[in-house]
C-alpha cells in the first residue's frame, strides 16, 4: 500500500494540530463534585498518532468526549489548527458536525440495515454530497482499507475486524482534520486485536493523519503511538514516545501501569556520570542514573521482569548478582513468567523454557544494569 495514498483517497487530508488548555470536567454523584479532568495541557502535533492511555475512570474517555463536543467542559480551551472550537473564556462551543473531525467508536456504530457502501457513504449523504463524489470517494475509502469489493455485503456479515475496518473508512471519506478513536479494539478476541491493530498501524501512518486514540492496553499504546499521554484521576501524569515511557519514565505509576515492573526502593551510595550504585534491600544494584540523583538521594528502582535474568555460570562476584528462591511459576509462552523471592523481597522476573528450574529451587539471577533505571522518589 506504499505510495498509493494520493490515489487512495480524494486528496490528502490536511492534518491538524491539536491543543488543550486548563480543561476541566466535573460531574454530580450522589451528591458530591466529582472531577474527571482536572485542568488538562495537551499538545498534539499534525500527523502524529497520540494515544490516552490510563485505568479506568480516568478521564481518557471524557477528554476524547470534550475534543469531539460530545461534551461540554466547565473550563479551559480546545483548538483544531487555526480553530478554537471551545473556549470558556470566550463563550465559543462548536457543535461536533463543525469540527471536522473523525469518530471510530468502541462499538463501531455499523448500521446493520445498511451494507457497507450505505454505512461508509452515510457521512457524505448527511452533507448533501453530489451522487458522483460519494461513488468515488466511498470506493477510495474502501481501497484504502482493503475493502475492496465489499460494498455491497450486508454489514452484519462482516467479521469483528472488517466492521472495524468499515468504521475507519466512513470515519476517513469525510476528510476530517482528526481521527478519534475510543478503544476500538476491545471487542475482539486476541489474535484478532493483534491483526487488527498491525493493520489500524499501518493504515494510519501510511494516511499522514493526525489520530488521537485512547486505550486502557499497554501493549496497543505501545505499539500503535508516536507519543502516549499516561492519565491518573483526571490528570496527565507524563507524556512521552513509547521507548521513553517504558523504559525511562518519570513516574512510579507509570512504570507500573505502562508494563510489569518491580519497583525496590532505593538509595544513592555511589553516583558516576551515567550510573550509580544503590542500597536496596536485597543489597546493592548497579543502575541507570540518567536524572543525576545525588549520593544520599532517595529513588524508586525500576527492574522490569524481562532483564532480571537466570544466571547459570555459578559465578558470585558479578555485580547485580543475587541468590533466591523460586516461589510460583506459570507458562506464558514464550517463557515463564516466575515470582521469585530474595531476602524478604518478591520480585516477578521471565524464565527461558528451556532452563530446568521449579517452583521451590533456588535460583542465581542477575539485573542487568542499563535496563534497571532509577525514578526520583517524591
Amino acid at each position: 500500500m506504499g505510495g498509493r495514498i494520493q490515489e487512495d483517497l480524494l486528496c490528502p487530508i490536511a492534518a491538524m494540530d491539536l491543543r488543550i488548555r486548563g480543561l476541566t470536567r466535573d460531574y454530580e454523584s450522589d451528591g458530591k463534585r466529582i472531577r474527571a479532568l482536572d485542568h488538562v495541557d495537551l499538545n498534539i502535533d499534525s500527523n502524529e498518532i497520540f494515544t490516552l492511555l490510563g485505568p479506568s475512570g480516568c478521564g481518557k474517555t471524557t477528554l476524547l468526549r470534550c475534543i469531539v463536543g460530545l461534551e461540554t467542559p466547565d473550563a479551559g480551551e480546545i483548538a483544531i489548527g487555526d480553530d478554537i472550537v471551545f473556549s470558556s473564556e470566550k463563550g465559543i462551543n462548536m457543535p461536533p458536525e463543525k469540527r471536522g473531525l473523525g469518530m471510530v467508536f468502541q462499538t463501531y456504530a455499523i448500521w446493520p440495515h445498511m451494507n457497507v457502501f450505505e454505512n461508509v457513504a452515510y457521512p457524505l449523504r448527511a452533507r448533501n454530497t453530489s451522487r458522483s463524489d460519494i461513488q468515488e470517494r466511498v470506493e477510495r475509502a474502501l481501497r484504502f482499507v482493503q475493502l475492496e469489493g465489499f460494498g455491497n455485503r450486508p454489514a452484519t456479515r462482516l467479521s469483528g475486524g472488517q466492521q472495524q475496518r468499515v468504521a475507519l473508512a466512513r470515519a476517513l471519506v469525510a476528510e476530517p482534520k482528526v481521527i478519534l478513536f475510543d478503544e476500538p479494539l476491545s471487542n475482539l478476541d486476541a489474535k484478532l486485536r493483534e491483526e487488527t491493530r498491525k493493520q489500524l498501524h499501518r493504515f494510519l501512518t501510511e494516511l499522514k493523519i493526525t489520530a488521537v486514540y485512547v486505550t486502557h492496553d499497554r501493549v496497543e499504546a505501545l505499539a500503535l503511538s508516536d507519543r502516549i499521554a499516561v492519565m491518573k484521576q483526571g490528570r496527565i501524569v507524563e507524556v512521552g514516545d513509547p521507548k521513553k515511557i517504558y523504559f525511562d519514565t518519570d513516574d512510579p505509576f507509570v512504570a507500573d501501569f505502562i508494563g510489569r515492573a518491580n519497583l525496590i526502593p532505593a538509595t544513592v551510595r555511589h553516583s558516576s556520570e551515567t550510573h550509580a550504585i544503590v542500597d536496596t534491600a536485597i543489597g546493592p544494584i548497579r543502575a541507570r542514573n540518567s536524572r543525576r540523583i545525588p549520593v544520599g538521594g532517595k529513588a524508586m528502582l525500576c527492574a522490569r521482569p524481562e532483564f532480571i535474568r537466570v544466571d547459570l555460570s555459578a559465578s558470585d562476584t558479578r555485580p547485580n548478582l543475587f541468590r533466591g528462591n523460586v516461589i510460583h511459576r506459570i507458562f506464558v509462552g514464550e517463557a515463564y513468567e516466575a515470582e521469585i523471592r530474595i531476602g524478604e523481597t518478591l520480585l516477578t522476573t521471565t524464565i527461558d523454557p528451556e532452563v530446568a528450574i521449579e517452583a521451590g529451587d533456588d535460583i542465581t539471577v542477575v539485573f542487568d544494569a542499563d535496563h534497571c533505571f532509577l525514578i526520583p522518589s517524591s
